[in-house]
């Protein structure tokens, strides 16, 4: 089958009806953040279906840390924050494995779970706000270099198509800002789940900021 590219509906990826709703949730050992890439190899029969499902209906699936069990096999444990994602591409190169990227979109908490028969996990969700468009401040501004500097490098080496970085770049929103360095920083997952779940975006890039000057990479 031949790659397909899906137009990235509405953020949400909720009812009309309001904020709550049910979606299928692929747990996972990574964290996702808001336009944040997900590349996916996909080869259990449960979540071939659930990607059948939300192509089917141009609808999210979403994503959890894992904090208990592993991303195969029985249902795992994980943290009550997610993010949804939308299917953007997919392909499959041989029968029984299917490539998909999806991209973020709008955090949700759990507000409840079940378990199908086929160990597929779905859940009551309400959605979390998005983050407020904040400018960066003239102090966090060695961050934005420095993220620029990176995405530059990763379109130098794989090509604009192949950058890590979904478009459009928003050098000047701190909660994008925020959440593309997080992504990309040597820190445990656990601490990349704070990260994702802080509710203010500068208070996010201020974090980001102090854990790049310990970890000797900006300037104190």
């Amino acid at each position: 089958m031949s790659g397909c590219e899906r137009p990235r509906q509405s953020r949400d990826g909720g009812d009309a009806s309001g904020t709550q709703f049910d979606v299928p949730l692929f747990p996972l050992g990574t964290v996702l953040f808001p336009d944040g890439l997900l590349p996916l190899k996909i080869f259990e029969a449960r979540y071939m279906d659930m990607v059948r499902e939300c192509m089917k209906g141009d609808r999210p699936f979403g994503v959890c840390r894992i904090v208990s069990g592993s991303e195969t096999g029985a249902a795992a444990e994980h943290e009550s924050i997610g993010c949804l994602a939308r299917i953007v591409q997919w392909d499959m190169p041989q029968l029984g494995l299917l490539h998909v990227t999806a991209v973020g979109s709008q955090r949700f908490r759990v507000q409840a779970r079940r378990v199908e028969p086929n160990a597929l996990v779905r859940a009551d969700i309400a959605l979390i706000d998005e983050d407020p468009t904040v400018a960066v401040p003239d102090e966090l501004v060695p961050c934005i270099a420095l993220l620029r500097r990176l995405v530059d490098e990763l379109e130098q080496r794989g090509g604009a198509r192949q950058c890590a970085v979904a478009k459009p770049y928003r050098f000047g929103s701190a909660g994008w800002a925020a959440n593309r360095l997080a992504e990309f920083l040597p820190i445990d997952p656990a601490a990349r789940q704070q990260l994702m779940e802080l509710e203010e975006p500068l208070a996010r890039l201020q974090r980001v900021s102090r854990i790049l000057q310990e970890q000797g990479v900006l300037a104190p």
